[in-house]
């Protein structure tokens, strides 16, 4: 068995690590998305409707009242956090199967570190693109003291950031794989 710290293994754990926290902790917002339904359908409807804004007529045009828009909105949202962490998971058994086979399969950690990166770029577009331009900017989210999910949104997306980064920094691992 391999030693799980040596120093050209420690990225690859890292970002085990880090993937599975991730994908955990997605998982976990999906579910509680599914099975509380109510609570943060709320909150969508509330950031499209922009009915805690500071209503101002210039930008109310953008508001979207009607229910079924909010919940086809909403059911997205879950649908999307659903696959991420779906990806997510997947991405974590493929670091553990690199680890495992001490990253010298024909692929090594290849698999892991794409499958890693779709799932991290899917939170990104969810929360960077979704959450913080359209909910925070285009509905003014920004504007509303009960509704406002910017600093939840900017949390997640700035955590898959730095993952994103760590697993695509210079690695002798990662080298290994372009030469194989």
């Amino acid at each position: 068995m391999h030693d799980p710290m040596t120093a050209e293994r420690t990225l690859p754990v890292a970002a085990t690590a880090l993937t599975a926290t991730i994908a955990v902790y997605i998982t976990l917002v999906a579910f509680g998305n599914v099975t509380d339904f109510g609570t943060n359908q709320e909150f969508v409807r509330h950031v499209l409707a922009m009915d805690t804004t500071f209503q101002d007529r210039d930008l109310m045009w953008r508001a979207v009242t009607d229910a079924t828009l909010q919940n086809i909105a909403y059911v997205t949202i879950i649908v999307w956090e659903t696959l991420a962490a779906l990806v997510l998971l997947a991405a974590t058994g493929l670091w553990v199967r690199g680890l495992r086979r001490g990253g010298v399969a024909a692929q090594g950690f290849a698999p892991a570190r794409r499958a890693t990166t779709l799932g991290l770029l899917m939170l990104m577009l969810l929360f960077g693109l979704g959450f913080i331009a359209i909910g925070g900017e285009w509905f003014a989210m920004w504007q509303s003291t009960k509704w406002n999910g910017l600093q939840a949104a900017t949390r997640i997306f700035s955590l898959a950031g730095i993952v994103l980064l760590l697993i695509h920094l210079p690695s002798p691992q990662w080298r290994a794989e372009r030469a194989g």
